[in-house]
């Protein structure tokens, strides 16, 4: 009897050992790297509850759940209730620094202070929470990783005006980088909302007017990111913004509904997102605005039908800042927040940027209003991205990896040449530029002259004083200091001070004045800020905030005395040469007739101040292309060079053209196109050659455009559309021979029954320096 008590003792024994090993194995197998992905999703999935869930369909705010004294940073108070209360999945905006945000250089954090945050967070949750699920930490990343100390390069409207996809390449690589060293993982950018309404605050950000240009710099700023590649130390997951049609917003007001077709959305907007996607992108942002009666972000078709069903888009789709709660309380299509919730999670937001309006979604999936399966279907997608980046294996960062890298000597000599390859030569009379550093004396003047923030744009965080180099620094660092005399003269908005009176006295002591005017999206203090973060246009304070999410404008006019500067400058009868700093393309007329030499440089980034310099000196010879068009009048807009026929007509009072044309830009030296010739490849594609000749007495580069034109088609089409180009050196005296293959997919269209089609017909095929500057034209027929 004892014998057999012992047995089944023994028995007992067995199989409780073999199911606690049992449950032991079970327990860890989402956490064991070397099961397939999709196991781990599935296995963690299954042992979440339903706030846990949700949680990781969350995104709050980060910037105060840290704290720091002195080189320690630990958790906050406020992020450890969060964890507690919500299960938070995501953190945006973690190592952000602005106005905004209240944090500075002095109460912020530098890249090592940064990683040690990210550490700090990443230990808590991986520790303290049941599951122990990393974070993801999404930051900012437009030009340049929004925190402090990290590299700031041209906004997104300068860097695609270096018309050189190799260069935002190498941008998205540092950019990348330097999110990752400091335990960052998602970067928000590229912007690729086409823009055609230069009053609209945010064309600063975007890569300009048309989609092909947009679509070539956002696939090589996504591949530099990683091109969807988590398993690289250094990839990112891109999130591409806005989804869909923010930058024609009616009115150019920030925010407001787009009027747009179907058509117009396929064959324009739609394409530079699929570009990017294709090369990686594993996110999406929805916008702000609404199209045809439809919150962007409440739109079943375009983030479920397209992006899902269609594009078999494999990340996730993140809400724009409180865009879930602008469906009930901006656009009023939902009655309630929680009716706002299921409207944006069943067409298709997997994330809320903001993280409220998802906390609705667990009592929406208690009452059956949103099914198991269709919250299981985020939580399971952003749950695979943190596997596949390797969070659950290594979560942390090196803070003195981050100390050394981020903005190292390497990252600030490329924002020098992504600066100087953006500068855009409009005017160079009588070949006034490049000017002799045997110069006397040069007057330089402007508010943005020596204005660090405003060379920087939106969305920069707060810098050191020697890390942006601003135009005086730039000429300094050429000339002596006798040769050298600056006077502010005025500010970019504020009319009460100005000091007209000793720019003009500097002026007629000079040789030659450079002007350095535009406009700024430098963020104060002082300046009031939306939920969302946008600017506040008020009366209450005159900063020079004139651009910027927020800050729309009714004209492009100069503000301030600007204008009035320029007309002192001129009556001195010195030559003049004019700078504009800018966000948008500003009205250019007067320059255009009475400066001497004229050039944009957009924002320009830390290094603009020596990019710019390198220009007007002759150490680099310009080649930056518009990317956007320059209107005449603001009576133009919307103006765009691919616009759809007929032609157009002048106005009563003024000519329909614009004062400079989409492409456009001039260079030190001259080009001569020649030798054009077309050969077949297939029925449907062709080759296109032509040579391209340095004509002019200095080396310099040249950006060669090919665009093409669809005589007689089903449905009516552009009468230019860009499709390939180019930006090659070339020395003096030396030829090139350029080479373009024209694919099936360049002679599509959007058929009648939103079908892509290759119809018969003939097309003009077109080669030339900008969209209005064309040199060879040939015809092929398509059959």
């Amino acid at each position: 009897m004892l014998n057999g008590i012992c047995k089944l003792l023994l028995l007992a024994t067995i199989v409780m050992e073999g199911t606690c090993a049992f449950a032991q194995l079970s327990a860890e197998s989402y956490k064991n790297p070397r099961l397939p992905v999709e196991q781990r999703v599935a296995d963690l999935l299954s042992r979440m509850t339903l706030e846990e869930k949700v949680g990781q369909l969350l995104c709050p705010l980060g910037w105060e759940m840290y704290g720091i004294e002195g080189e320690a940073v630990f958790p906050s108070d406020k992020f450890k209730q969060l964890i507690k209360e919500r299960h938070a999945g995501m953190l945006w905006a973690t190592y952000r620094a602005d106005p905004w945000t209240r944090k500075t250089l002095e109460n912020g954090l530098n890249p090592a202070l940064a990683a040690k945050a990210g550490n700090s967070l990443q230990k808590y949750v991986m520790e303290n929470t049941r599951l122990g699920i990393p974070l993801f930490l999404a930051e900012e990343a437009p030009h340049g990783h929004m925190a402090i100390g990290t590299t700031v390069f041209p906004t997104g409207i300068g860097m695609a005006a270096t018309w050189s996809p190799q260069l935002i390449n190498e941008v998205g690589k540092t950019i990348g980088k330097e999110v990752r060293l400091q335990g960052g993982h998602i970067s928000y950018g590229p912007v690729l909302d086409l823009t055609r309404d230069p009053r609209w605050s945010r064309v600063e950000e975007t890569f300009g007017e048309d989609p092909v240009l947009t679509g070539t710099m956002g696939k090589a700023m996504v591949e530099g990111l990683g091109g969807g590649n988590l398993s690289q130390p250094y990839s990112t997951l891109a999130t591409l913004k806005h989804f869909l049609a923010y930058g024609i917003s009616e009115s150019g007001q920030n925010g407001n509904p787009s009027l747009v077709g179907i058509r117009e959305l396929h064959e324009n907007f739609l394409p530079p997102f699929r570009r990017a996607i294709d090369a990686g992108a594993l996110s999406v942002m929805t916008s702000y605005n609404s199209m045809d009666g439809i919150p962007c972000t409440a739109n079943h078709y375009l983030l479920t039908r397209l992006l899902r069903n269609e594009w078999k888009f494999k990340g996730f789709v993140v809400s724009d800042l409180y865009s879930i709660e602008g469906i009930h309380q901006s656009h009023f299509v939902a009655p309630t927040m929680e009716e706002a919730a299921i409207l944006a999670l069943s067409a298709g937001v997997d994330v809320d940027l903001g993280g409220d309006a998802y906390m609705n979604i667990i009592n929406a999936v208690n009452t059956g209003r949103i099914s198991n399966a269709m919250l299981d279907a985020s939580v399971a997608c952003v749950l695979r991205l943190k596997f596949e980046m390797g969070l659950f294996e290594n979560p942390y960062t090196d803070p003195e990896k981050a100390k050394k890298e981020v903005r190292n000597n390497a990252h600030i000599t490329l924002a020098r040449r992504v600066a100087q390859a953006s500068v855009t030569l409009l005017k160079n009379e009588h070949s006034l530029l490049p000017l002799n550093k045997d110069i006397s004396r040069i007057a330089l003047v402007g508010p943005n002259a020596d204005n660090r923030y405003n060379m920087l744009g939106d969305y920069t965080a707060p810098q050191e004083e020697e890390n942006v180099k601003t135009v005086l620094d730039g000429i300094c660092a050429k000339l002596s200091p006798t040769q050298v005399e600056y006077v502010k003269g005025c500010a970019v908005r504020d009319t009460t001070t100005s000091n007209l009176e000793q720019a003009v006295a500097a002026a007629r002591r000079s040789e030659v004045i450079i002007a350095v005017v535009g406009g700024s999206s430098a963020r104060d203090f002082k300046t009031s800020y939306k939920e969302t973060g946008a600017a506040i246009a008020d009366e209450k304070t005159v900063s020079d905030m004139e651009c910027g999410e927020g800050f729309d404008r009714t004209t492009l006019s100069l503000l301030g005395k600007q204008q009035e500067l320029l007309k002192a400058l001129k009556a001195t009868g010195k030559p003049l040469v004019v700078v504009y700093i800018e966000g948008r393309p500003l009205d250019k007329n007067w320059a255009s007739e009475n400066a001497d030499a004229l050039l944009t440089a957009y924002y320009p980034g830390q290094e603009g101040g020596n990019a710019i310099a390198d220009v007007l000196f002759g150490d680099y010879n310009p080649a930056g292309r518009l990317p956007i068009t320059v209107p005449r009048s603001v009576g133009q807009i919307p103006i765009y060079y691919n616009k759809k026929a007929p032609q157009k007509h002048d106005y009563v009072e003024l000519s329909a053209s614009p004062l400079y044309p989409f492409g456009y830009g001039l260079s030190y030296t001259t080009f001569e196109y020649s030798d054009l010739y077309l050969s077949a490849i297939t029925p449907h594609s062709f080759e296109v050659s032509f040579k391209v000749r340095n004509t002019g007495e200095c080396d310099g580069e040249e950006v060669a455009q090919l665009y093409l034109r669809d005589e007689y088609a089903s449905v009516v089409q552009p009468l230019k559309q860009l499709k390939h180009f180019e930006r090659f050196y070339l020395k003096r005296g030396e030829m090139k021979e350029v080479k373009f293959i024209l694919s099936e997919s360049d002679f599509a269209l959007i058929d009648r029954d939103l079908k892509t089609v290759v119809e018969p017909g003939t097309f003009q095929i077109m080669v030339g320096a900008s969209s209005d500057d064309i040199r060879l034209q040939t015809k092929v027929e398509i059959k």
